[in-house]
């Protein structure tokens, strides 16, 4: 597998000469400071690749060219947003980089209710906790019926979480959620996240399909055309949020997408910590089935908690799935097509000096460091490169 490192940019704090120093050799990025739905010039792309190979890594993904939310939600004029984003594609692949990861999810990307929650180590993780995210949705956002969405022992949970909080635990909630985690691209403040996602009425698991397909129609020939790769990311996390349909899911999801276009460029970002929040996800048979459209994977895994909807990001080689056996499967998967899938750590835990400097929530230097490490380490035994300590 090709080791590669997530950057977001000149603004990023941990420069490229740390990124080679931490052994990865490709870069995932994008044009995070040009704002949705907007083109993205030949020139600021050629620029940002000629800033990676100057420091002697390739960019390798773009994660991601984020879907506007005309598109997913089929605004009036949604079609002009799709040509742009088919725009950037084809100028992304005329300079060489052809893998491009995007999601569908709705108004919000990734989510979660705690960005330094405590390991028993010291080390500060990424939490989702459901009880904080229905406080959040029925009496901080305050959202129209959502009351509709939850049992009476949900109720009960959120209304606890919220008696047992105070304002500054609430501030943070609510700007852990509407503030847009990394890569999301979009921010909002309560009134603006309500009126996007009421944008959405009546809009169902159906009607999100049909508008996901309806906009591969318009950007998969682009993509044949240029020899590009599409790489979904699964939703984050896997199941509905805010009243809104999720339809990357699951592996029933994943397959109607493979089947809805055949085309190899119709492929898959497998993140694992994203699919293995659920338990009925089979990492191994998702691989499995999705052969040769798996062009990226995102590697770590998560926690679920007693609630299993509440999860956290756990050490790369801990959690709930058995991330050794999914790397075993992605080399085999590699040998079978002849490829080499890029991969990277994800979501490291604040550990060590990270935890005395501020940092892109998900993304700190020296947890990903040893994530990145723990899954060289585990790959290469597994690709047989380590016999008798040579």
């Amino acid at each position: 597998m090709l080791e590669s490192w997530r950057w977001f940019g000149p603004s990023d704090p941990i420069p490229l000469n740390y990124v080679r120093q931490a052994g990865a050799t490709g870069i995932v990025t994008a044009l995070h400071e040009i704002p949705n739905g907007e083109e993205w010039p030949s020139a600021a792309i050629s620029e940002r690749r000629d800033l990676i190979q100057n420091a002697g890594l390739d960019w390798v993904v773009v994660e991601s060219i984020p879907v506007h939310e005309d598109i997913k939600c089929g605004a009036p004029g949604w079609e002009r947003y799709a040509h742009i984003w088919a725009e950037n594609l084809s100028r992304l692949a005329q300079q060489g980089m052809r893998n491009i990861c995007y999601n569908f999810m709705p108004v919000l990307d990734w989510t979660r209710t705690d960005l330094n929650y405590p390991m028993p180590d010291g080390a500060l993780a990424l939490r989702f906790e459901f009880a904080a995210y229905a406080a959040f949705d029925l009496f901080i956002l305050k959202r129209e019926s959502a009351a509709q969405d939850y049992t009476p022992n949900d109720l009960e949970m959120a209304e606890r979480w919220l008696a047992q909080s105070n304002a500054a635990q609430r501030d943070r909630l609510t700007e852990t959620i509407v503030a847009g985690l990394p890569g999301s691209e979009e921010s909002y403040t309560l009134d603006t996240l309500r009126t996007r996602i009421a944008a959405y009425d009546g809009m169902n698991h159906a009607g999100l399909r049909a508008q996901l397909g309806a906009f591969l129609d318009i950007v998969l020939p682009v993509a044949e055309q240029e020899g590009a790769r599409l790489s979904i990311h699964p939703d984050d996390p896997p199941r509905d949020l805010f009243g809104l349909p999720r339809v990357v899911s699951n592996k029933d999801d994943l397959a109607w997408i493979a089947s809805y276009n055949t085309s190899p460029a119709n492929g898959f970002t497998l993140c694992v910590g994203s699919l293995g929040v659920r338990a009925d996800n089979d990492i191994l048979e998702i691989i499995d089935s999705l052969g040769e459209r798996i062009h990226f994977a995102h590697l770590r895994t998560v926690k679920r908690e007693a609630d299993p909807r509440d999860f956290h990001e756990d050490s790369h080689l801990a959690g709930d799935t058995d991330l050794v056996a999914v790397i075993r499967a992605l080399l085999d998967l590699e040998t079978r097509t002849g490829t080499q899938i890029p991969m990277r750590p994800d979501h490291g835990h604040r550990i060590l000096y990270d935890l005395d400097r501020e940092s892109t929530p998900g993304y700190p230097a020296i947890g990903r460091l040893r994530g990145l490490a723990e899954l060289r380490g585990a790959a290469a035994v597994l690709a047989g490169r380590y016999v008798n300590g040579t």
